[in-house]
């Protein structure tokens, strides 16, 4: 019985650190995942970007990239035709740390978008010293 046990523990753990990885963008994506400085980089120097946050509403009144577009995580599938004009585009995305914006780049992906996360979110966009608008 102990054998089993000891069995079912490391299959749980092995479950939740594949489940780790794979919310934070480390496995399995068919997506590029950017540090803040690449991002703001990308933002002053290429025509061809666009920016997609996907925070809450109340988070992004709380300061935000210029021109982004705000298309909250929850209802990004049903809204995914605001960004039509964008697919030929390579868009940003980015949230609070870097986690919805990998599922967001996921749905995008999915969806025939070129999406670029920024690994660290807003929090690592202002340590790059991003300028925020409110």
């Amino acid at each position: 019985m102990k054998k089993i046990t000891n069995i079912l523990y490391w299959i749980a753990m092995l479950a939740i650190a594949f489940w780790f990885a794979y919310s934070k963008g480390w496995i399995l994506t068919n997506f590029k995942s950017i540090d803040a400085k690449t991002a703001l980089t990308l933002i002053e120097n290429d025509d061809n970007i666009s920016i997609l946050d996907v925070r809450t509403i109340s988070e992004y009144k709380e300061g935000h990239l210029r021109d982004s577009k705000l298309i909250p995580l929850q209802t990004l599938p049903k809204n995914i035709k605001m960004l039509q004009t964008d697919k030929e585009k390579k868009i940003i995305v980015y949230c609070r740390s870097g986690s919805r914006s990998v599922a967001a780049s996921r749905i995008l992906e999915s969806n025939g978008f070129t999406p670029l996360n920024v690994k660290g979110g807003i929090i690592a966009l202002i340590g790059a010293k991003a300028a925020l608008v409110k």
